[in-house]
């Protein structure tokens, strides 16, 4: 079975995370998206709000897996028997981070490949930044996050 690392803050998963991940179990067996919990990042969802969220939008993807952690992606990875981490890349900003990431982790251990995805062209602005920026400037974010975020948004976040 070929697994697959899926990492990110997902704070919150947006529909270009969804876009990034289903293309990639074209490719992988099983995906564990693993939410990062950074505790010097401010976040407006915490890791559990997160995880609740993410498992509500797969609950009938047996091939997804959702989790959270605090130590490396690549160490996890490992540890779960995962053969490569999946990235998703949007515009040149993301590949001068990602390439220095990769290095990184192949440091680390060469033995987990990098798999990036390009961003597909219409979902290519949208980013959990974005997704917030536009939540908390009252602009209509329904198209842009799976329909459990966007109820989350409502209920942490009334108007």
């Amino acid at each position: 079975m070929k697994i697959a690392i899926y990492p990110g803050s997902f704070d919150p998963i947006t529909n270009g995370h969804l876009d990034i991940l289903n293309r990639s179990l074209r490719v992988f067996d099983r995906v564990i998206i693993l939410v990062a919990n950074n505790p010097n990042k401010n976040t407006s969802f915490t890791v559990e709000e997160r995880l609740a969220m993410i498992k509500e939008v797969f609950k009938n993807n047996d091939n997804v897996v959702v989790d959270a952690t605090d130590m490396l992606t690549v160490n996890y990875a490992k540890k779960h028997g995962a053969i490569a981490i999946i990235r998703g890349l949007r515009a040149m900003g993301d590949f001068e981070y990602e390439f220095q990431l990769s290095a990184a982790n192949r440091h680390i251990n060469d033995e987990i490949e990098m798999v990036f995805f390009m961003a597909s062209g219409q979902l290519s602005f949208i980013s959990s930044g974005t997704v917030k920026e536009f939540y908390f400037g009252h602009q209509d974010i329904h198209n842009l996050v799976p329909n459990p975020v966007f109820e989350a948004f409502k209920i942490k976040y009334p108007d």
